[in-house]
């Protein structure tokens, strides 16, 4: 078996999927061979060296290398598993920032809205580099998407390229434990079908597991009973689209709410998100990229006064886990990757809660070729999407536009045109007018010039 990880100097994508591909016995039945890619070679010897220690630890034969080259590593290839970004905050402050600048009321800008369509487009080529190197060296193999946004990133793949793509992430599981908190069960009791699209999922069905019973008559009475402010920024806009529209959506007001209009309303933290003070300059003028923050789920607001208070017990904490004398245990990242590739590679059967494919009618509602996110079953005949039912009206409405705008931003994309961009943007729900779109697209075509594709008007 032979596996290349691209991204994988990364510190937190690189040592999970070695863990991963270590830790199952059917892809290392045999041997394995793990190729690790990385255009930045920084962080290849850790991600090596890691690699390499875990072989040993579990007793694995494994060949591990390591190469800033794609098409080096290629040849021979089982599957490929993606997870790249671009300076990832630096830009993001900029996907983040702009658009508001402009006047859009955006909430997040990783996936959906304004700073989603350029964040796709900055990782578009990339990841069509990728797949068109693996038509040439390894066109049977599969590759496995976790970079974002994953539902765009999927559908340029499989629009442009022969490869087989699937996308995978976790984010259908924190809609589970959401519910279980509601229903005061453990999640693994709950039995739970989502159908949509990466990160704007939405639950058809909702079972007991031991008991078989049908769980939303009981979500309804708990989510009407439970107090609004527990977790305010993480489900308070969830529970309004689920008395709305009569399923529970998932993951969270952070990713729900980037194809929403009025989701601002549910998410306090969006105003300490990339907070910085405008008259000392812009992030992307001065290098100084701000705190990241999710959520309120951590207090921020408690963060030592001064930051290099910070970096003292960061610094100190990092510390004491190196002089750690029991290494901590190995385990599986949660992550899809490993199960989805015993199946398909190995013949294991395995369920998949979520996976990302072009839709041949497994969302009745949704346009045919279109990404969508459904459970699947995995074998040595391949992968397999389960049949789903026909969502609410409102719901598909919702999810109708976003299929529409991830197709025109593909074209934009593949033509090197603005007008496509454009089309998408003015069908985004945070636009207001069309001297705004245009604006926008002007400056952060400008801004990031360096790392977009070329686009014309």
């Amino acid at each position: 078996m032979k596996i290349v990880l691209v991204g994988a100097g990364s510190r937190e994508f690189g040592p999970a999927s070695i863990r991963d591909i270590l830790l199952s016995d059917p892809l290392c039945n045999g041997g394995v061979e793990i190729a690790l890619v990385d255009i930045d070679p920084s962080g290849l010897p850790r991600a090596q060296t890691y690699a390499e220690a875990v072989a040993e630890r579990l007793g694995r034969s494994a060949t591990v290398s390591a190469s800033t080259r794609l098409a080096d590593a290629l040849p021979g290839t089982d599957a490929v598993i993606l997870s790249i970004e671009i300076k990832r905050y630096f830009y993001w402050a900029q996907d983040f920032h702009l658009p508001r600048n402009f006047g859009f009321r955006q909430i997040y800008g990783e996936n959906g809205g304004p700073g989603g369509l350029f964040h796709a487009l900055r990782n578009m080529g990339p990841t069509i580099d990728v797949a068109r190197a693996m038509e040439t060296h390894c066109p049977d193999a599969w590759l496995v998407n976790y970079t974002n946004p994953l539902t765009k990133l999927c559908d340029a793949a499989t629009r442009l390229t022969d490869i087989r793509t699937v996308g995978l992430c976790h984010g259908v599981f924190h809609g589970v434990e959401q519910m279980a908190r509601l229903l005061e069960l453990p999640p693994d009791r709950l039995n739970a079908r989502a159908s949509g699209l990466n990160h704007f999922s939405w639950f058809e069905s909702v079972r007991d597991r031991e008991t078989g019973e049908d769980l939303y008559p009981r979500l309804t009475e708990r989510e009407r009973a439970a107090d609004w402010l527990h977790e305010w920024d993480e489900i308070a806009l969830s529970r309004t689209l689920f008395r709305v529209f009569g399923r529970f959506p998932s993951p969270g007001a952070n990713h729900i709410g980037e194809y929403i209009r009025w989701a601002g309303d549910f998410l306090a933290s969006s105003t300490l998100q990339f907070f910085y003070d405008p008259a000392e300059g812009h992030p992307w003028e001065t290098a100084q990229v701000p705190t990241w923050i999710y959520n309120l789920g951590d207090n921020p607001t408690e963060a030592p006064l001064f930051p290099d208070k910070r970096r003292e017990r960061a610094r100190g904490s990092r510390e004491e886990r190196a002089g750690e004398v029991e290494r901590p245990p190995l385990v599986p990242s949660g992550e899809l990757a490993a199960p989805l590739l015993e199946g398909v590679l190995c013949g294991e059967q395995r369920h998949l809660d979520a996976v990302n494919v072009p839709n041949t009618g497994c969302v009745p509602g949704l346009p045919r070729g279109a990404v969508v996110e459904v459970p699947a079953t995995a074998d040595q005949s391949g992968l397999h999407p389960m049949q789903m039912k026909r969502l609410p009206e409102g719901v598909l409405a919702l999810l109708r536009t976003q299929t529409s705008i991830n197709r025109l931003l593909v074209d934009a994309f593949d033509s090197g045109s603005r007008q496509p961009l454009l089309q998408a943007l003015l069908l985004d729900p945070t636009t207001e007018s069309y001297r705004q779109a245009v604006n926008l697209i002007n400056e952060m075509c400008r801004l990031q010039e360096d790392v977009l594709p070329a686009l014309e008007w």
